[in-house]
């Protein structure tokens, strides 16, 4: 059975399920965990308490955007038309999203300095 190009093609929301399954619940967790995270100094003072905040201050808002563009990525697996030139666009974008969820936490735990 052969698919002629621009048809509907029924097994493409698969990939966007499945990455919607596992981004979500990931980019939770990972945002609670990082809002508790300044917890983490809570007994600092002073310059390393500065330190502390300059750089938690700086990666949060990274793992923000992070979040948000695995939000967008989960969007457009979604938004892509359901036709058989767009399968692998929308499973390429259905992928980068739960990555983009474990690289902004990698990055956020990089740049978060442990306190003493």
């Amino acid at each position: 059975m052969s698919i002629t190009q621009g048809t509907s093609v029924r097994v493409t929301w698969l990939g966007p399920l499945i990455a919607t399954v596992v981004t979500l619940p990931a980019a939770f967790f990972v945002y609670i965990i990082g809002s508790l995270t300044p917890m983490a100094c809570d007994s600092c003072n002073g310059a390393e308490a500065e330190h502390f905040t300059r750089r938690f201050d700086t990666a949060f808002t990274l793992l923000q955007v992070g979040l948000l563009a695995s939000l967008v990525l989960l969007i457009v697996s979604w938004g892509l038309p359901q036709t058989e030139e767009n399968v692998a666009r929308r499973a390429v974008f259905a992928v980068l999203a739960p990555c983009t969820v474990a690289f902004s936490f990698l990055l956020f735990t990089g740049m978060v300095p442990s306190p003493n």
